[in-house]
Order: C-alpha cells, then sequence, then structure tokens
C-alpha cells in the first residue's frame, strides 16, 4: 500500500518542478539574447585626413547587418573651443593649382565656384559585417535602385536650372508635417512619388515602448531588434521613451518573431516582437529617472552651395532668437551646437566640421557667419557625404542627452557616387538617438523631398518646408503656399517651428 501511494506523490511532486522551471523561463532571458551592442566612440581616433584618404566603395544592394556599423554616443562634454576641420572637394594637386593653399581661417569666408576633377583616387570595397539582401519586385524592398553610373569622381558638371530666390528681407515662413503621426498619408505620399532613391520597406512597423516599474517612459535607452537569422538593427528611445521599428527595413528574411533587447546604465531587461500581432510592444526596465537638467546636442547640417545664399543669411540671423528662446524653456537645457556644412565633389570643400560647443557667441563668430554660399554646379550636391560626417564623427554626447539635427537642403544626395550612403546613415543616427529634422529649402524637387521625409521619418523627426505667398514663386515674400506633397500643415516663422520642434521633444522629459 505504502509504495502504491509513493508513486502518485512523486508524479504530483515531478509535475510541481516542471510548472515552476517553465514559469520561471518565462521571466528569464531568451536562449540566445541579443549581445551585439555598439561600442563607444574612442576619445582619441584617427586624424579627419586619414578617415577620408579613400571613400569606401559601398554596395548598390542595401546592406543587411548583424553587428553594429556605428559607435555609441560617449562624448562627457562639449566645453570646447569651436573646432574645425574641412574634406577638401579637390585632389591636393588641384588645390595647388587653383591657388587654394592658404589656411583653412583664410579661405573660410570665401566662395568659390567649384571645378571638375577629371579623375578619381582609387576607392577600397566596403568591409561588410553583413550580406547583401535580395531582390524583390517592390520599390520600397531590398531590391536594388536603377543602377548609378559608374562616376567616383563628377565629370564636368552641367548648370542646375535657374530659380527665383526669395527676396532678402523679410521672415522665412515654413510648414510642418509629422509623417509618423499620419503614417498613412505618408505612405500613399511615397505610392504616387516615383523618384530615384535608397529603398528601405517601412510599410510595416511597430511601436517599442520602454517603461520603468512607474510606467514611465524611459529616455536614451538602448534597443536591440533581432532576427533568428542574425539580422539585426539598433534604435535608442526618444524622450518619451519610444522607438520606432521596421522590420522589413534590416532584415529581408521576414521572419516570424524578434528579440528585443533593451539595456541603460548597466540594467537590462527583453521583450519579443510577434508580426502580425499587437502592433506595440512594452518593455519595463528598472532604471532611474532622468537628470534634473536636460541635455540638448544641436547641429545644424546645412547644403551651402550657390543657391542656398539667402537660407544661409536668413540662418544666421535667427540662429540668436533660437538659441535664447531654447534657452529660456522650463527645462534649462544644457545647449551644445555643432555645424557641418557642404558643397560637392570638385569644389573648394566637400564637408566642412564645426564640432559640438557650448561657446555660442563662438560658434557663430567661427562657424556659422563665416559661411558663404558658393560652388555646386550641378543639382545633387553631397549631402551623403555630409550625413556621414555628422552621425559618424561629431563628439555627440553619451547617456542622457537629447540629439537633433536640422537639415536644410534644396537638392538631393548625389547617388551616383560610391562613397557613403544616407540609407545606412539613417539607420545608424536611430541607432545613436539622433533625431533629423529636414528643411527643405527652396528649389527642392520631388527626389529631394521624398529623401528628406525618407531620413525625418525613420529617425522619429519631422519634415519642414519652406512656404511662400505663392507656391511657385519664391521671390514672391512669405506666405502660406507650398509646392510640396504635403496637406492639413500650419504656417509659422522656420525660427519658432525650430524652437517649437526643441521644446516638443524636451517637455517629454519634463513629465517624468
Amino acid at each position: 500500500m505504502k509504495h502504491r501511494l509513493a508513486r502518485p506523490i512523486a508524479t504530483v511532486l515531478a509535475v510541481q518542478l516542471l510548472l515552476s522551471a517553465c514559469s520561471a523561463t518565462a521571466h528569464s532571458p531568451p536562449l540566445s539574447p541579443v549581445s551585439t551592442w555598439p561600442e563607444p566612440k574612442p576619445q582619441v581616433g584617427p586624424s579627419h585626413a586619414q578617415q577620408y584618404q579613400h571613400y569606401p566603395q559601398y554596395p548598390v544592394y542595401p546592406v543587411v547587418r548583424t553587428v553594429p556599423n556605428f559607435q555609441a554616443p560617449s562624448g562627457a562634454h562639449c566645453s570646447r573651443p569651436v573646432q574645425t576641420k574641412e574634406v577638401p572637394g579637390r585632389r591636393a594637386d588641384e588645390q595647388v593649382a587653383a591657388g587654394r593653399t592658404e589656411p583653412l581661417r583664410d579661405r573660410m569666408a570665401k566662395a568659390a565656384p567649384g571645378e571638375a576633377a577629371p579623375a578619381a583616387p582609387s576607392v577600397r570595397a566596403e568591409s561588410s559585417a553583413g550580406v547583401a539582401a535580395g531582390s524583390s519586385r517592390s520599390a520600397d524592398s531590398f531590391a536594388p535602385p536603377a543602377p548609378p553610373q559608374s562616376r567616383p569622381w563628377p565629370a564636368p558638371a552641367q548648370p542646375a536650372p535657374q530659380m527665383q530666390r526669395p527676396p532678402s528681407g523679410g521672415p522665412v515662413t515654413a510648414g510642418m508635417v509629422d509623417d509618423n503621426a499620419d503614417f498613412t498619408a505618408y505612405l500613399a505620399f511615397r505610392n504616387r512619388t516615383r523618384v530615384q532613391h535608397r529603398p528601405r520597406d517601412i510599410r510595416e512597423r511597430y511601436l517599442l515602448e520602454v517603461k520603468d516599474v512607474r510606467g514611465t517612459g524611459i529616455p536614451d535607452a538602448e534597443v536591440a531588434v533581432q532576427s533568428a537569422s542574425g539580422h539585426a538593427m539598433w534604435a535608442r528611445t526618444d524622450a518619451a521613451g519610444r522607438a520606432w521599428i521596421h522590420p522589413n527595413a534590416f532584415d529581408p528574411s521576414q521572419a516570424a518573431s524578434y528579440e528585443a533587447a533593451v539595456r541603460k546604465e548597466g540594467r537590462q531587461a527583453w521583450g519579443r516582437l510577434a508580426r502580425g500581432q499587437k502592433s506595440s510592444v512594452e518593455v519595463t526596465l528598472d532604471a532611474r529617472p532622468a537628470q534634473a537638467r536636460a541635455r540638448l546636442d544641436l547641429v545644424f547640417m546645412i547644403d551651402a552651395t550657390g543657391s542656398m545664399a539667402d537660407e544661409i543669411d536668413k540662418l544666421k540671423t535667427t540662429l540668436r532668437s533660437i538659441s535664447a528662446e531654447v534657452s529660456r524653456l522650463p527645462s534649462d537645457p544644457d545647449l551644445c551646437f555643432g555645424l557641418v556644412a557642404y558643397r560637392d565633389r570638385g569644389d573648394a570643400f566637400l564637408t566642412r566640421t564645426h564640432d559640438l560647443t557650448d561657446d555660442l557667441g563662438g560658434f557663430l563668430q567661427g562657424a556659422l557667419i563665416p559661411l558663404q554660399a558658393g560652388g555646386g554646379g550641378d543639382y545633387p550636391e553631397a549631402m551623403n557625404e555630409a550625413f556621414h560626417e555628422t552621425v559618424h564623427n561629431i563628439s555627440w554626447r553619451g547617456e542622457g542627452a537629447t540629439r537633433m539635427v536640422i537639415l536644410l537642403a534644396d537638392a538631393p544626395p548625389h547617388l551616383d557616387y560610391g562613397g557613403p550612403q544616407y540609407d545606412e546613415a539613417m539607420m545608424a543616427a536611430l541607432g545613436k538617438g539622433i533625431k533629423v529634422h529636414s528643411v527643405g529649402a527652396s528649389g527642392l524637387d520631388k527626389q529631394g523631398e521624398f529623401i528628406q521625409r525618407q531620413i525625418a521619418q525613420y529617425t522619429g523627426g519631422q519634415f519642414v518646408f519652406l512656404t511662400y505667398d505663392q507656391a511657385r514663386n519664391p521671390s514672391s515674400g512669405p506666405g502660406r503656399e507650398t509646392v510640396h506633397d504635403v496637406k492639413n500643415y500650419s504656417v509659422d516663422t522656420l525660427d519658432r517651428l525650430i524652437v517649437r520642434l526643441v521644446s516638443q521633444e524636451l517637455g517629454k522629459l519634463a513629465h517624468r
């Protein structure tokens, strides 16, 4: 009798132990958690000239990543004088021939039209950690764009079409749309706008929210999302603790589910994103509250070719009011300013970078005021190279900072060059927590609008566009009309819109 009772008791105990083990497993890290995180950027690295000695040859196909292609922001401060570094648009022998051997400081205030260079330096193939994805018929898939002409260095440029410029006096008015807020309208815009671009499929998206134990969003938390095949993407949450995830933009295998790892300040948590189920995923992380004083890194990325003269002049006069209004915000942000100006290959400079500084007066006098519009020639410009420089070589501050870029341009990037590509930079920007607000200046065509909105939407930013009294006549003065494919927008002055973008982001921190 005793032996007969022992067997059922042993069976019950075994079942209880098994259930207990299953319950523990549900709250444990996944069997294969995402473990590849971006490393902090070294404080001392190769010289700027070494970095740009040759541009890598990027593949036509979008690259799929299994390890990060960027370094985590890690700057401790921006208490430094204005620092300037420049990538020439011409080779050394052409610089001498053009009489451009004077020091950089003496050249900064001089604008000169570009000259085409006849030959290119050798380029090396990219050593990619990922693999090229397969092709598809969808315009938003991993299929390559139309094959570019092989032009590593420009042939003599065709002049850009002459455009009417806005008058030099009066305010600059602009409108703004949030393509993430009205995502259906944005998808419709993409479907009806057939232009050459770098394809990343964003039609399917999920919202990942990182919250503390009180249910409050955690800003600047690192996020890594990975499929079973190893394809991965990285992000940092915005000031509200949110990040948009677009699986088809990084995973050609179209996995059914993904592991999502979240970490901040040494603490880590996991979640699972399953396709076709919930539209959002919430991960709880035991993290400390945000810093009492917000830290804002604000970088202006400006097309400095000849057609941008009026916009650059306006920016010079409004930046003081922008900085003054931002500094008066209730969050009293710790402000850093930076600037990346760009032209094109064959011009006096390709990119000119002024790293982050908290010295506003020095920034105005040493960076923005000396900047003059010049060069260009053909319509597309070196936006790809400038975006790469902005994301990877600015000394973005680390843990807890809010990072923003204001992109001001009137032309799309060169998609026929073999160097960095904007889609790679925008994905790295999301991984570093850099939100890009694109500003379309007068003369921006359909391709330029598509690419600017593509960058802003993916990084969580907004698309801003200049408005005029008569939409197709910038010289008609400020007004409410635009040629861009947008609806339901309000109009204000450009400086007020920029302040609004900053205050909205920092305002989310104030509610923690």
